[in-house]
């Protein structure tokens, strides 16, 4: 018999192809994207082709990890068994213009607002899966 506050564990996504790239990179912390390597134009979710110029070269590169809130929703009763409500689920802008959608930590959900300044923490929930969190910059 388990314990009555022990959580089952968070589910966890099971990504393939170019998703699976980025969820590596951030397993390793690094908060990588992509990014067109002729226009430069930043992207996320990850794509074959810029949506910005068409063109297939892309980069992996480095994001700030800085941003604001674009916005959020407050969760009272949970989809997944693994978090304890109330939560917050936020939409982040980052600096470089791709939004991400995370966890946030460090500040209850009552004093969110809109372009609260963020930061973007990297948890590895395996090897080869990294999820994103949010906290107060």
């Amino acid at each position: 018999m388990t314990d009555a506050t022990e959580r089952p564990p968070r589910i966890l996504p099971a990504p393939t192809g170019l998703n699976a790239e980025l969820y590596a990179y951030w397993a390793r912390g690094e908060l990588r994207l992509q990014r067109c390597a002729d226009c430069h134009s930043w992207r996320h979710p990850p794509r074959y082709r810029c949506p910005s110029c068409g063109s297939a070269e892309t980069e992996w590169a480095l994001a700030s990890g800085h941003g604001r809130v674009f916005s959020w929703t407050i969760t009272h009763r949970p989809v997944d068994p693994a978090f304890t409500p109330p939560y917050a689920v936020v939409v982040a802008e980052l600096d470089e213009g791709p939004r991400l959608v995370g966890n946030l930590d460090g500040i209850e959900p009552a004093e969110l607002r809109l372009d609260l300044p963020i930061e973007v923490g990297l948890v590895a929930a395996s090897d080869t899966i990294g999820l994103v969190t949010f906290r107060p910059a």
